[in-house]
């Protein structure tokens, strides 16, 4: 976990202070709404279709117990008592009055949190994989380039105003976790032949109206220069980014137009003037801020646990939790633990006031203090022992935080649809509950099997429809709210984006449209096939057939 030095800190609290007094004089009628709009963007706020809504910045998806309970605190006494885990890794919050935003920040900043570049067209909340650290996998820790890159990007003032909207993911991993292709930038650490620290930069993905995915502009970048290569890239598309068209803002629409060498030529060019500059990273600046990083006080332990091998042997409910939930640890004895923030007929990503508490309790108890969001929507304990696992289940059923459906069906990712978001054309979470009670036994997931099930409620693709392996997406069709499904997207390293089956389907359809998807999954599966296996080689037409019946599908 990161811990704020004084310069850190002066910053969010100077950034408390001045919000404070825009509200002010916003409420006061000093400022228009136009005049107040760009600055309450700048600190997370937007206004929604009930009430405002704070995101608030949980960056590269990392929280202390202390934190947690603070954003409890916040829920219960700002809000109605539980908060929403986004597909960025932050919390939102959707029922703040706008005159006591100024004292959640406040409370924010005194467990060094905030909400700066939540919103707004700048560099966003940069994001990793929700096992960094600890997964067998890893090639090497990102976590303190990607502090160096958050402090690099935040009030950047050449960056403050972008033709759109800018996120950076980061993956150290052989496995892609963080679904780098899908965004603006993608860095892709790897270790060359020499046993260097090289990256592979991807640019231009992203989902939303026009889904991309990233391409690579630079195959092995030296580490040190991914903060010069990256403002290379940021201001090529700051000058050449569409300004008169939000739809056509994004970078990817930029590097479609150009061409990625066109593009790369422009990158490269501009470049040359800042390589090798003030932005080039020391070895001496990396181990300073890895040194705002706790080492985890790992114990010696041996392979195995008896008692926890007689728990999995004597209790199916709590082995069909540990082959979903729990996941290995590159330390010996340690596991990672996912709390699912997904049982059934409830919304996906939400969590309560009091199972935040639970999270903290868990997190101090068994975890080092520190826990982790997923883009999934889910939590994680990233250093749990062995014989401590049956204890952390116990707690979080009792608390609801166990659903054993990590990488199954019901582990939707859903946005907050129409409920609450001005800019959708559905509601998302009636649709995901309507899901999770139709497969609501666990025996018949579990024989399903891994299968990504996302659901957006408009374009922008918060729900990252597009690289589910079956993706929902909400449309708006004669004033009425319809579902367009698409089936074969995946994210990781072989991701792919999503086709559309065919004409969109009202919302009491959807349930048995993804029981006939599912049918045909298990009609036509091999032994060892996942769900999009099965679709990567059978293809549309089967499941079309299906679903929309012979004469219809042709």
């Amino acid at each position: 976990m990161y811990k704020y030095d004084a310069i850190d800190q002066t910053i969010v609290d100077e950034r408390v202070a001045q919000y404070r007094d825009q509200t002010r004089r916003y409420l006061a009628g000093e400022l228009s709404d136009d005049e107040f709009r760009p600055l309450r963007l700048q600190n997370g706020l937007y206004i929604q279709r009930h009430a405002p809504m704070l995101r608030i910045a949980v960056p590269y998806g990392m929280l202390a117990s202390k934190q947690m309970r603070k954003l409890a605190d916040i829920t219960k006494k700002y809000d109605r008592g539980y908060g929403h885990f986004s597909t960025r890794q932050n919390l939102q919050i959707n029922w703040p009055k706008l005159e006591e935003v100024p004292e959640i920040l406040a409370e924010l900043a005194t467990v060094e949190m905030h909400a700066i570049q939540t919103s707004g067209n700048c560099i966003r909340n940069i994001t990793t994989d929700q096992f960094v650290g600890i997964a067998p996998d890893e090639v090497v820790d990102p976590r303190a380039i990607a502090e160096i890159m958050r402090q690099w990007s935040t009030f950047h003032p050449e960056f403050a105003l972008l033709p759109r909207k800018f996120k950076i993911a980061v993956s150290g991993t052989k496995e892609d976790r963080a679904v780098v292709q899908m965004h603006d930038i993608g860095l892709e650490f790897f270790k060359d032949s020499a046993n260097e620290l090289r990256i592979k930069v991807w640019v231009g993905g992203g989902l939303g109206r026009t889904p991309i995915l990233g391409t690579v502009i630079e195959e092995s970048l030296p580490w040190q220069h991914v903060l010069s290569y990256c403002e290379a890239i940021i201001r090529v598309y700051n000058i050449h980014g569409r300004r008169d068209n939000s739809y056509k803002a994004r970078i990817k629409i930029l590097v479609k137009a150009l061409g990625i060498e066109e593009f790369k030529k422009q990158v490269e060019a501009e470049w040359s003037h800042l390589k090798n500059g003030s932005l080039t990273i020391t070895e001496a600046e990396l181990n300073r801020v890895a040194q705002h990083f706790d080492q985890m006080p790992y114990e010696t332990l041996p392979v195995h646990d008896s008692s926890f091998d007689a728990a999995v042997a004597s209790n199916p409910a709590f082995a069909a939790w540990v082959k979903r939930c729990v996941h290995a640890h590159k330390q010996t004895g340690y596991r990672a633990v996912t709390l699912s923030l997904k049982p059934h007929g409830k919304p996906p990503g939400d969590i309560t006031t009091e199972q935040m508490h639970v999270v903290a309790d868990l997190a101090d108890a068994y975890s080092f203090g520190e826990l982790r969001a997923s883009h999934e929507q889910n939590l994680i304990l990233a250093d749990v022992k062995l014989s401590d696992l049956f204890a952390v289940w116990e707690k979080a059923r009792a608390a609801g935080l166990a659903t054993p459906n990590i990488g199954l069906l019901t582990d939707i990712i859903c946005c907050p649809g129409g409920d609450f978001c001005s800019l959708a054309n559905a509601k998302s979470i009636p649709i995901a509950e309507a899901i999770q009670m139709q497969f609501d036994n666990l025996d018949y997931l579990h024989d399903i099997g891994e299968l990504e099930l996302n659901i957006s409620g408009c374009m922008n693709a918060c729900g990252h429809h597009h690289v589910g392996h079956i993706g929902i997406l909400g449309v708006d069709k004669d004033s009425e709210e319809w579902y367009q499904v698409s089936i074969g997207g995946k994210q990781g390293n072989d991701a792919s984006l999503g086709s559309v089956i065919g004409r969109s389907f009202a919302a009491d359809e959807m349930p048995s449209v993804i029981q006939k998807l599912i049918e045909v999954y298990v009609q036509q599966r091999t032994p060892e096939e996942r769900f999009i296996d099965t679709v990567r080689r059978l293809g549309l037409a089967p499941f079309k057939a299906h679903v929309y019946g012979e004469k219809e599908a042709a």
